[in-house]
């Protein structure tokens, strides 16, 4: 069984899609299309009546779904589905809402804080998960490393199919959650004379034979699209 991405062309270079109930990261600079990605991820869960959860610490879901309705994919009218949830973890909704499923008072450590999302996960059938981001969780987790490693050996044991962001510069600088998760995709971005080259790559999907090659990707009005077939060198 895969879980179709959502993303036009994506599926073609990971045996057609992911498989389910497994931590995949994406990984790129700023404005390389990771939140389009997921975006359109969770949409293709919505069309299919699936629960999906939108977890972040910088937006509200009003922006979220501003940002997503310039495309014609459209996210803005799926995310109004009762199996569309949206947590910032940052607000009081947020603990309250966490609690519920763990019996807690709200998330005080990461301990807490993985316990209750998995809990709520688990409960709520949520099959399609996306955390944006280990920036922000960075700066949630006072212990770094060690509390991150935590949070991540948690969210690989919930039955949902998770996709976390990853905000990277250089490809070439590897972090933990590179090494835990099932899988890693690349997001590249060159910006010459002509204009801005992008690009995808999948690094690493345990369970699956893949393209490691960068792949040309282009922002559109129905979100991004891949081209399996087109090679891109940096």
């Amino acid at each position: 069984m895969r879980i179709p991405s959502g993303v036009s062309g994506f599926d073609h270079l990971v045996q057609g899609g992911f498989l389910p109930e497994r931590l995949y990261v994406l990984s790129g600079p700023p404005g390389s299309g990771k939140t389009t990605f997921t975006a359109q991820f969770v949409a293709e869960g919505l069309r299919n009546g699936e629960n999906c959860l939108y977890v972040t610490m910088h937006e509200s879901r009003e922006e979220l779904v501003e940002d997503m309705s310039s495309y014609d994919f459209g996210f803005e009218t799926l995310a109004t589905s009762d199996q569309f949830r949206f947590v910032n973890l940052t607000s009081k909704r947020a603990e309250r809402l966490l609690s519920q499923s763990s019996g807690g008072s709200g998330p005080s450590s990461v301990q807490a804080l993985s316990d209750k999302l998995v809990a709520f996960v688990n409960a709520r059938d949520i099959e399609r998960l996306v955390i944006d981001s280990t920036m922000l969780l960075d700066m949630f987790f006072a212990e770094g490393d060690a509390e991150m490693t935590r949070f991540l050996t948690a969210l690989k044991s919930c039955d949902a199919t998770t996709l976390l962001i990853s905000e990277m510069t250089d490809p070439s600088a590897y972090a933990d959650e590179h090494f835990l998760a099932h899988g890693v995709v690349f997001f590249h971005n060159y910006l010459e004379a002509t204009g801005m080259t992008r690009g995808i790559q999948v690094v690493k999907m345990r369970g699956t034979d893949i393209d490691c090659d960068i792949r040309s990707l282009r922002f559109t009005d129905e979100g991004l699209v891949i081209d399996p077939t087109k090679r891109v060198d940096f």
